[in-house]
């Protein structure tokens, strides 16, 4: 599969609708809905970086035939390369059929197509699922539009911060907020089939762990820390949980059952072995450890076996998380400031995604090709969730209702 020049415009026209209905949906109509859907897919291909799209507040609209014969001429007078169109129809159950249509225009010819049915309110998953077959046929790489994000939104003063968990769709739409801000909420972990999520959670000076069921909006306690615990992970196949819990002024790695449990130790070194992220097959687990005088990265088998320590490139090394495609471990490169930085899993190849004064706590998008982190502003302590691409180009900050803290990017939806 060829891959585009990452220059080429995309023109996205307004998706037509063959009658105009009331939906459910944003903006009341299916007419208004056609733009709010190439509205979303404009979004998500400029935000990428990738490409130079064109959205329907700058394009003229089309008409209902000519999303599967398209007028290339015209098309070809406005210098597009490519052409993403579609529609919209109202069904008699309700739901809406979104269809989806890329072409090459300099060929005259379609590239891939799909369509999708979605309640009203999902509407913007449709948009979402167009907008990563464009990006999949045209970059060779795997889809991420269609996925969600946990985060902590921070309120109050310094000294006193409301620490609620919160999600959100990948570009920041459908936020809400899970907890309540009564207890503090802590590093959520998306489960890996998205039904749930695992966070940490402090009220009155105890530590626990929660796993909230999203459906259901129910909440189980998994374990509760007898001192300090930090950071639970999941496995990949759902079925534990890692997190590290202090005990006598030494810090270890557990592995408990996402159900509850008896927990494992899988670390016995003196000083603080933190974290914990799997492989993506499950068989090796990253961690952080101090054994060695300051914070530095290691590997174990996922029984805890053979640790071996990976970073060897000075100042110190933090919050390591494997790439979903395996081949590169994200990580806080701790010398001076805090910067987000790649290395692959045995500890070469190590280059910095950013150089800011405080980014850290990396979360990989599930396609493996960006990282989000949060930022800490020097002058002013406010903390914003960011995210940038593996060439370290593309930086750009997610709009958040409130402050920003701990992200976790989930895998896409099924």
């Amino acid at each position: 599969m060829g891959t585009i020049n990452n220059d080429a415009a995309i023109a996205i026209p307004t998706f037509p609708t063959n009658e105009m209905l009331p939906t459910a949906a944003d903006g009341g109509n299916t007419e208004a809905l056609g733009r709010n859907l190439a509205r979303v897919i404009y979004g998500d291909l400029k935000n990428n970086g990738l490409f130079r799209p064109v959205g329907p507040d700058a394009l003229p609209g089309i008409a209902f035939g000519e999303v599967t014969a398209p007028a290339f001429p015209n098309w070809r007078a406005r210098s597009a390369e490519m052409l993403v169109q579609g529609f919209v129809k109202a069904g008699a159950d309700g739901r809406l059929t979104v269809g989806c249509y890329l072409y090459d225009v300099a060929l005259g010819s379609e590239l891939a197509r799909q369509g999708y049915v979605v309640k009203p309110e999902e509407w913007r998953r449709a948009a979402h699922k167009c907008a990563d077959m464009v990006y999949s046929r045209l970059s060779g790489e795997s889809p991420f539009f269609d996925s969600k994000i946990a985060y902590i939104a921070e309120t109050g003063p310094k000294d006193h911060r409301r620490k609620q968990l919160a999600i959100m769709d990948s570009d920041g739409a459908n936020h809400r907020f899970i907890t309540n801000g009564q207890a503090t909420a802590l590093t959520p972990r998306y489960s890996p089939d998205y039904s749930k999520i695992a966070y940490l959670s402090f009220l009155n000076g105890t530590p626990r762990i929660y796993v909230y069921d999203i459906g259901s909006g129910q909440q189980r306690l998994v374990t509760e820390g007898k001192g300090p615990t930090f950071a639970p992970r999941w496995s990949p196949d759902g079925k534990s949980i890692l997190y590290s819990m202090a005990i006598a002024g030494n810090t270890d790695i557990y592995r408990v059952p996402a159900t509850g449990g008896e927990s494992v130790k899988l670390t016995d070194s003196p000083g603080i072995d933190v974290g914990g992220s799997y492989s993506p097959d499950g068989s090796k687990i990253v961690f952080e450890s101090d054994r060695s005088g300051s914070q530095q990265i290691y590997v174990m088998n996922a029984d805890g076996t053979n640790q071996k320590r990976i970073s060897f490139f000075g100042g110190r090394s933090a919050t390591p998380e494997w790439s979903p495609r395996g081949d590169q471990i994200a990580f806080t490169h701790i010398a001076g400031n805090l910067r987000i930085a790649v290395m692959n899993p045995s500890g070469g190849e190590m280059r910095y995604l950013t150089d800011s004064w405080q980014d850290e706590a990396p979360t990989w998008s599930p396609n493996g090709r960006i990282v989000q982190f949060f930022r800490t502003a020097k002058t002013t302590g406010k903390t914003s969730i960011w995210q940038v691409d593996l060439t370290g180009r593309n930086e750009r900050r997610l709009n958040t209702p409130v402050d920003a803290s701990d992200p976790a990017w989930g895998p896409v939806l099924p």
